[in-house]
């Protein structure tokens, strides 16, 4: 006889057992880390020429100020996963010109965009996040809630991407995106999306990940 065959582990479940990422995603522990980033000299140098471009944008070092918020706080082990597990695109040429991109798997996770001389973010998360009754019906959108994690009620909007469970919200002006951050129900949204699409398995954007901005988003 033959014996069976075990399921193949995919995505940061082969770091991360359930109950660990469920911790991570209430905020009850902190995940250790590797100390060393494997990286590719060939892959930094590729995106050297467009990270300098856009620090010499004028909403650079908001970016950065944000992505060093956003890498500890929303991705898991981000030095362990970095690259093949989720990557960050620096000026992607793409159709809406953002200034970065955030992806894990086949998923769009975070994107920054010039607003002017600031910025402004679009978060993909579940809807099932961001309802009150925790179900996945657009007219159930905590509206208040959304308005309430950020400095003013006109800087948050959202929309309705395609796809189950999927939902976008913007946020307009680098405070109301760092209060957005800083909020423990968002947080949880977000490190569910993600670890969602992070243990899907690996990322598809690999060869745009740009370390010099994935630099400012490891912890210290």
């Amino acid at each position: 006889m033959v014996a069976p065959s075990r399921p193949k582990i995919t995505g940061v479940r082969q770091f991360l057992d359930l109950e660990q990422q469920r911790d991570w995603i209430e905020g009850k522990i902190d995940l250790p880390d590797t100390g060393d980033r494997l990286e590719s000299l060939e892959q930094r140098f590729k995106y050297v020429a467009r990270f300098e471009k856009l620090r010499n944008r004028p909403q650079a070092a908001e970016v950065l100020e944000i992505l060093g918020l956003y890498g500890p706080s929303c991705i898991p082990i981000p030095r362990k996963t970095e690259r093949h597990y989720w990557s960050v695109s620096c000026l992607p040429s793409t159709s809406d010109k953002p200034l970065i991109r955030v992806n894990a798997s086949w998923m769009e996770l975070f994107t920054l965009y010039a607003q002017d001389e600031d910025i402004r973010a679009r978060f993909i998360v579940h809807l099932s996040d961001f309802t009150t009754d925790r179900s996945a019906t657009p007219s159930r959108v905590d509206e208040p809630f959304l308005e309430q994690s950020v400095a003013m009620p006109e800087d948050v909007s959202y929309f309705f991407p395609r796809g189950a469970d999927i939902f976008g919200i913007n946020v307009r002006s680098s405070i109301s995106i760092r209060k957005f951050l800083m909020d423990s129900r968002v947080l949880r949204g977000i490190r569910t999306f993600n670890l969602t699409h992070m243990n899907r398995g690996k990322n598809a954007y690999q060869a745009s990940h740009c370390y010099s901005v994935a630099d400012f988003m490891q912890a210290d």
